[in-house]
């Protein structure tokens, strides 16, 4: 055993905990699953313990392992934020994470203008369905879809949020679709962004609950598939205005109703609290702050 401790070892310990997996640790790392493994055996034959069980398709942590990793794992996360602070304090880059459909729906046609206002900065977007974790993820700001409260955020509102009902216009020609208890013809898209039909149907229907329960539905969790779907006439969606822009502009999905449900969860624009936003940073969220409401 060597005197002093293998510190690249703790970078592949700390990856295989995270991900419960060597595979995906070395994917994380860019190196092979047996170089992992070879790593975390070096960290075994140093600390004089297991820290993982092996068997053919899976690798499981210790308890001592779990108690190792929740003592090393906090001192390892401020390592890292504190080299790539001073790596990036000058740089002209910043980090941006947002739900994908908003990426695409609602960012992606605005993207220009900041890249125009901003040439010398250089904007990497990451768009994921998983909250960003600003303690470990190279993330500047996430735009989150929340309520706004958490201790640990500077979240400041970007924008309110209704539930709007959507559908294209032929479906509403064909079911005839005149007032909200209507709906009981039609299709209910249900999404894991907007599952408020109950609340809406309650609220701008005169249909019972057992009535809105016998409403056939179709179940997606991506609210990009969901507004295809109303697009193309496949049933009625809830969806944010934020996200319809281009469908309302070309026509493609009207509000056949005038109900709208007013939600507790916003758009916010976010960052930890503790970080001191770099200048390509602070002029990225200084202009999605500008954007008008509408």
């Amino acid at each position: 055993m060597t005197a002093t401790l293998p510190i690249k070892t703790l970078l592949v310990f700390d990856a295989a905990m995270k991900h419960s997996s060597f595979t995906l640790a070395a994917r994380e790392l860019h190196v092979t699953p047996g170089a992992v493994g070879q790593q975390i055996g070096r960290l075994e034959e140093w600390l004089g313990t297991t820290l993982f069980t092996r068997s053919v398709r899976q690798v499981r942590p210790t308890p001592e392992a779990l108690n190792y990793w929740a003592t090393v794992q906090p001192a390892l996360s401020r390592i890292l934020q504190a080299s790539d602070a001073l790596r990036q304090r000058q740089s002209n880059e910043v980090w941006l994470s947002m739900p994908p459909t908003m990426a695409a729906k609602w960012f992606a046609p605005r993207m220009a203008d900041f890249l125009s206002k901003h040439p010398d900065i250089s904007l990497h977007l990451d768009t994921s369905t998983a909250l960003a974790d600003f303690s470990r993820d190279r993330v500047d700001l996430a735009i989150r879809y929340f309520d706004g409260a958490d201790p640990e955020l500077e979240a400041e509102l970007l924008y309110r949020d209704e539930a709007r009902l959507y559908c294209s216009p032929a479906y509403v020609k064909k079911l005839k679709l005149r007032t909200p208890d209507d709906l009981k013809r039609a299709m209910l898209i249900h999404t894991t962004f907007h599952p408020h039909w109950n609340q809406w149907m309650e609220r701008f229907s005169h249909l019972s609950a057992a009535q809105v329960k016998s409403i056939p539905g179709l179940h997606l969790d991506q609210a990009l598939m969901a507004i295809e779907a109303a697009r193309h006439g496949q049933g009625a969606v809830l969806c944010s205005a934020l996200l319809t822009e281009v469908e309302i502009r070309d026509g493609s999905l009207i509000e056949p109703f005038t109900g709208r449900l007013e939600l507790s969860k916003a758009f916010y624009v976010t960052h930890h609290k503790a970080t001191v936003l770099r200048p390509a940073a602070l002029s990225l969220k200084k202009w999605l702050l500008s954007l008008p409401a509408d």
